[in-house]
């Protein structure tokens, strides 16, 4: 599914939230909050990245995290930390 997914499918979900299960401690809520790219054709997708935002700790490392939106549904997603912004820690996926 992963490979279908273009920008247009997250541009109108900022300010949503995403459910992450780390192998401890609880679930997390990562926010969405960017979601930038240039919208493709039909056929093809443009590269595009996504930046969320979860607590400041636990700080995840990079790697492949599953997860789960309430109407994209599960989706693993290689995140890895960009830094804080004052919120909480931040978050890149970038998709090509």
């Amino acid at each position: 599914m992963l490979e279908n997914l273009k920008v247009e499918d997250f541009a109108g979900r900022v300010g949503e939230t995403f459910r992450l299960d780390p192998p401890e401690g609880g679930p997390l809520e990562l926010e969405l909050t960017e979601a930038r790219g240039e919208g493709g054709d039909s056929h093809s997708r443009q590269p595009f990245s996504l930046v969320f935002r979860g607590p400041a700790e636990p700080i995840l490392l990079q790697r492949i995290w599953r997860l789960e939106h309430a109407d994209l549904g599960a989706l693993e997603i290689f995140l890895v930390p960009i830094g804080p912004d004052g919120k909480g820690m931040r978050y890149e996926a970038v998709f090509s």
